[in-house]
């Protein structure tokens, strides 16, 4: 697997760390739904949450949240409402981004909820 596969799944697994430990629920782990993948689903209360992780080694060439792309969030808003109607839910959702930045210093991670309102 390329170094960079292998850090993305790292940056996953300390993602769904971060949200169980906030209070999550992980319903899905990379959702497929036609060319889309979301990164995990999860839901706290009656809010259902599509997050996106962005993993890097280093902020030198941008901050992690800022490689998703417009055509990227369009795809994620099918996905996230074909779950929703395949499950039948009657919930709020909501778009995050948890943005991690990982290499020999240590790790930072950052939660952006609502994170396409910020774009």
């Amino acid at each position: 697997m390329a170094e960079h596969n292998v850090l993305g799944k790292k940056g996953e697994k300390l993602a769904i760390d971060f949200l169980v430990d906030k209070g999550y629920d992980i319903l899905e782990k990379n959702y497929r739904y036609l060319k889309s993948e979301i990164d995990i689903i999860a839901q706290k209360d009656a809010i259902v949450v599509a997050v996106e992780v962005k993993t890097r080694s280093t902020p030198e060439f941008g901050n992690p949240q800022d490689f998703v792309k417009p055509k990227q969030i369009q795809s994620l808003v099918k996905a996230i409402n074909n779950y929703v109607v395949d499950k039948d839910l009657d919930v709020e959702v909501r778009f995050d981004i948890i943005a991690i930045i990982k290499n020999k210093s240590g790790t930072r991670i950052e939660h952006l909820e609502d994170a396409f309102y910020h774009f």
